[in-house]
């Protein structure tokens, strides 16, 4: 097992509505969506964000694209009309989760080059 950051399997998306930031998290590769649903939970992205975000973190499977998604509620201080946050609207918060650790077995990290 290899201990990676996320930006080596996946590539994510973020974005707001009002105060709860949306990540969407996507498998690189097909067999990458295994370990992600394994291993990004909502206690792990909640976690991640500790001190950001104050309210509940829920996941939502997308397995036919390869995918989860992440609602962060309470994440953005009140939204972008009300917060006094650098980024009160939620961009950056896929390029934060992509810095999260996991374990990947070295069989899925030797197939071929991955981006990164």
């Amino acid at each position: 097992m290899a201990r990676v950051q996320l930006t080596r399997i996946a590539h994510a998306r973020s974005g707001d509505k009002g105060d709860t930031a949306n990540v969407g998290l996507i498998a690189l590769r097909p067999e990458f969506y295994a370990v992600l649903s394994e291993q990004v939970t909502a206690q792990r992205v909640k976690k991640h964000f500790d001190g950001i975000c104050l309210g509940d973190v829920e996941r939502f499977e997308l397995p036919n694209i390869g995918a989860l998604n992440f609602l962060l509620h309470e994440s953005l201080d009140g939204g972008g009309t009300l917060s006094l946050k650098a980024d009160a609207q939620g961009k950056t918060y896929s390029a934060a989760l992509l810095r999260m650790e996991i374990e990947v077995p070295d069989e899925l990290l030797s197939k071929d080059p991955l981006p990164g």
